[in-house]
């Protein structure tokens, strides 16, 4: 198996502003970055907190 790192874009956007595509609706804290990163995180998964962590993580999984 190999591992998975993850990031969710939209962390630092503001609460209650609908953004992207019209697909993408948050409903009560279904949806949120908050509950994707805890799923991912609780199924074994590393989630970044920006785009440069991801890099940070994939080269700490490598050596």
């Amino acid at each position: 198996s190999k591992p998975i790192v993850a990031y969710f874009a939209g962390r630092e956007a503001p609460p209650g502003k609908r953004m992207g595509h019209a697909g993408a609706i948050v409903s009560g804290s279904k949806g949120t970055w908050q509950a994707k990163a805890e799923a991912f995180e609780k199924n074994g998964y590393r989630v970044a907190k920006n785009p440069t962590e991801v890099g940070n993580i994939v080269a700490e999984l490598r050596s």
